[in-house]
């Protein structure tokens, strides 16, 4: 099984890349836009971690920068029922952070926006990683945890702070890092921390 790939970027478009080797191969490798997005120039060296995927027609590569990214890749497809295409899909909206808050809320309507998954599958496919969410570390720190706080109380401060005009993807982290910080907040005390931080990262 190949694991790992090293070498020169000969083309990429938004299905994926084609990566030649020292040896003289060329390998065609299946990537998520996230990663796509992060290719360095045509001719630079690149580097992927690499899941193989052995099929009756074909071999399939699927291709990460980060050995986290292939260890979350792998989550989500040992899943039932959710195959590479809808893994890569997901991973071309979400970041390993978001998805576990997304499984936390068990947000269905959020996870629904992703191409080829509806309102159904995205219950189960929710059901199912909530059981292996401590596997989604891809970002390190405190912020990668979900909270510890009650699911109310932080359900409660985020759409609060939605609420007063902020843009969920400013203040997820920052909220996340407030319960991780102090599990017995309420939605008002997490609010005002949460302020304070806004504050003082503009000041």
């Amino acid at each position: 099984m190949i694991g790992y790939l090293q070498g020169e970027l000969l083309s990429a478009d938004e299905k994926g890349l084609v990566l030649l080797t020292p040896g003289g191969v060329g390998y065609e490798v299946a990537a998520p836009t996230s990663v796509l997005a992060k290719l360095p120039g045509r001719g630079k060296e690149v580097r992927l971690y690499i899941h193989t995927q052995v099929g009756e027609k074909a071999i399939d590569l699927f291709g990460f920068l980060e050995a986290d990214d292939l260890d979350l890749f792998r989550t989500l497809i040992s899943i039932d029922k959710l195959g590479p295409k809808k893994a890569m899909a997901i991973l071309s909206m979400f970041d390993a952070a978001h998805l576990r808050e997304i499984a936390f809320r068990e947000d269905v309507t959020t996870l629904s926006t992703v191409p080829g998954i509806g309102p159904k599958s995205a219950k189960q496919i929710l059901w199912n990683l909530k059981d292996k969410v401590d596997k989604l570390s891809h970002v390190t720190g405190k912020v990668a945890s979900a909270p510890q706080g009650p699911q109310g109380e932080y359900l409660d401060a985020l759409a609060g702070l939605k609420g007063l005009g902020y843009g969920e993807d400013e203040i997820r982290p920052m909220l996340l890092e407030t319960f991780d910080d102090e599990p017995d907040l309420d939605a008002a005390g997490a609010i005002r921390a949460v302020l304070k931080k806004i504050n003082a990262a503009r000041s």
